[in-house]
């Protein structure tokens, strides 16, 4: 028995753009009912192999299973998830993939349109992660860029320390040397002063 409040099962479930590898499953659900997601329980009919895949937050009626084994027969189900759970499952859908040599015309534009949709959300997390690769980049540029400013601010502290350091013993040094240069000038200046007088 269905809650009250929980969505009722998808209707319409297809598979198409079968492909060796790949597929689209889309469905409907009944209107009037808030559906914030879906879940799909995908499963190989030999029971080797069983994915759920769960997406919220989204208003798509279609999803692309991908990394499908090339002639194989699957079985799905879909979910509708609303704001108090998830529905019932969904009638179960027997499908084939074909072999690599196969090719399945594609009998309407919009079915291209449905993997194109997978496509782009694909692509849209491949963006979102390069966004924050380069945001913790430029947070670690900006990290090491603040301590070679603050390690080049301490060496031109520790330079200027020592330069006041040396000074004293410079000018200590340096009178020795015009005092003796004075003490000889006294000497001179003596006989300098005598000449002119």
């Amino acid at each position: 028995l269905a809650h009250p409040d929980r969505p009722p099962s998808p209707v319409n479930v297809t598979v198409t753009q079968l492909k060796a590898n790949s597929a689209t499953v889309s469905w409907d659900v009944p209107e009037g009912d808030v559906v914030i997601g879906y879940a799909i329980l995908q499963q190989r009919q030999d029971g080797q192999m069983q994915r759920f895949i769960r997406e919220v937050n989204t208003t798509n009626r279609a999803c692309v299973l991908w990394d499908l084994a090339e002639d194989a027969d699957y079985i799905i189900q879909v979910q509708s998830i609303g704001l108090y759970g998830e529905s019932q499952a969904s009638k179960r859908v027997h499908f084939r993939t074909l072999k690599e040599t196969d090719r399945l015309p594609s009998n309407s534009s919009n079915q291209g349109d449905i993997t194109m949709e997978g496509l782009d959300k694909d692509r849209q997390l491949q963006t979102g992660e390069i966004i924050i690769i380069v945001a913790v980049l430029l947070m670690w540029a900006a990290v090491i860029a603040l301590f070679c400013r603050q390690y080049d601010i301490i060496k031109d502290n520790d330079s200027n320390n020592n330069k006041e350091k040396t000074k004293p013993s410079s000018e200590h040094s340096t009178p020795e040397r015009p005092s003796g240069g004075l003490l000889r000038n006294k000497k001179k200046s003596p006989s300098v002063n005598i000449i002119e007088v």
